[in-house]
């Protein structure tokens, strides 16, 4: 998992109990505030035992499923889950597999989280134990899991349906806007997750947004010169895109405090110019997988890597670390035809960019014989920034120098 990941949400089962699995071969689908992804075999063997259900959040580093490897006497298995965890627990099976071979006592393996016959996620018991909820009021949540397991929501769904005193208030009732006709639909886990994060992005930074236009006249020019050689070469289009990532990276080498980000009193520069890029999904979502080094990339490598991230998060195949780390983030309203945007900041970075769609526009221009009107392509850019450390005039300024980066853009330029 990514750094800073500590769990993640047991999606689906790719594989039934009973099943040969090859190592290497997806089992299991996990989800995590950042990314989804699957989680392989680390042998060939049988999948003897899954020791969590579909929708169970999972600490990372815990054991999820037990495979038997070649060579195994069936015998030798335990006869059921509790006896199972506790094999584990004691050393006489080991984490991974229920070969001979491979198992080593490890007191640190899986704990026993049973109350008779009833099984708890290790996540459940600790969050149990933290909140003070006893044994017998665990024992009375109704489990939303894989036949009826108590999940992670299951337990704060508890939590908050009990007053000062802890005694149950009743049954949450839940105040309805719809009408008789209207249909209703649960947001997805990401969907979820958005939501939560936009809230929390809202409540933590006081937003300003700042908006300039830009003339991408000479951009646009160049890029209808270069774009046809440079797809035969490459195999891949020149967008307008990896053009805004560049300038933006190379604004932000004079700029680190947009940057940056926030710990308490503390203000981050980061030495790295990690670059989000937020992506609409199929499915009506976002995801923002990140460049990182912006940079010290080349326009050619930032143009292959912002279609390959793009590609990749379209079919749900990004890795977690490619969506962490990010510094500034970059969003496109002009992929919708939208003028220009507010967006809302990425936690915790500072700073987000927007882009709006190119138009061409009748522009007054100064020339050494007067002011002419004429036809230029014209892009209003908008930044939200997080006014505890950036200032309206830091904002200004820097739009200010990506204007200037792509408005004195070379049209002799080689790619």
């Amino acid at each position: 998992m990514g750094e800073g990941v500590i769990e993640a949400t047991l999606t689906k089962w790719l594989k039934n109990t009973g099943d040969q699995v090859e190592e290497d071969e997806p089992i299991a689908e996990i989800a995590t505030d950042k990314v989804d992804s699957e989680i392989t075999s680390p042998v060939t063997g049988i999948l003897e035992k899954t020791l969590y259900n579909e929708g169970d959040v999972v600490p990372v580093g815990e054991t999820i499923a037990i495979i038997r490897t070649g060579g195994e006497n069936a015998d030798d298995l335990p006869v059921n889950e509790e006896e199972l965890i506790k094999k584990i627990s004691s050393g006489t099976l080991s984490m991974a597999t229920s070969s001979k071979e491979t198992s080593k006592p490890n007191a640190e393996n899986k704990k026993t989280n049973f109350s008779g016959s009833r099984f708890y996620s290790p996540l459940v018991k600790n969050i149990a134990e933290q909140e003070g909820i006893t044994m017998e009021e665990l024992n009375t949540i109704q489990g939303s899991g894989k036949d009826g397991r108590v999940t992670k929501n299951d337990v704060l769904a508890f939590l908050k349906n009990k007053d000062e005193k802890g005694t149950l208030i009743g049954t949450p009732k839940t105040v309805t806007v719809s009408g008789p006709d209207d249909e209703i639909i649960e947001m997805d886990r990401m969907r979820k997750l958005i939501a939560d994060n936009m809230l929390m992005s809202v409540k933590t930074s006081p937003h300003v947004t700042s908006f300039i236009d830009v003339d991408l006249t000479r951009v646009v020019k160049w890029r209808d010169q270069v774009k046809d050689e440079f797809y035969k070469r490459e195999g891949v289009k020149l967008t307008f895109t990896p053009i805004f990532f560049e300038a933006a990276a190379l604004a932000l080498k004079g700029f680190p405090k947009v940057n940056a980000s926030v710990d308490g009193y503390n203000i981050i520069l980061h030495k790295n110019i990690n670059i989000g890029m937020a992506t609409a999904l199929p499915n009506g979502n976002l995801i923002v997988p990140v460049i990182k080094d912006a940079d010290k990339k080349s326009l050619p490598g930032l143009t292959q890597e912002v279609n390959d991230l793009a590609f990749r998060a379209r079919n749900n195949k990004l890795m977690p670390n490619e969506v962490m780390g990010g510094t500034f983030t970059i969003t496109n309203f002009g992929s919708f035809d939208s003028l220009t945007g507010t967006p809302i900041i990425n936690q915790p970075q500072v700073a987000i960019l927007a882009i709006g769609a190119i138009r061409k526009k009748p522009v007054v221009l100064e020339t050494e014989s007067g002011d002419v009107i004429a036809i230029r392509n014209i892009v209003i850019l908008s930044m939200a920034y997080d006014h505890r450390i950036v200032d309206g005039a830091m904002g200004g300024m820097f739009l200010k120098e990506i204007k200037e980066i792509l408005e004195n853009w070379d049209m002799n330029r080689k790619i």
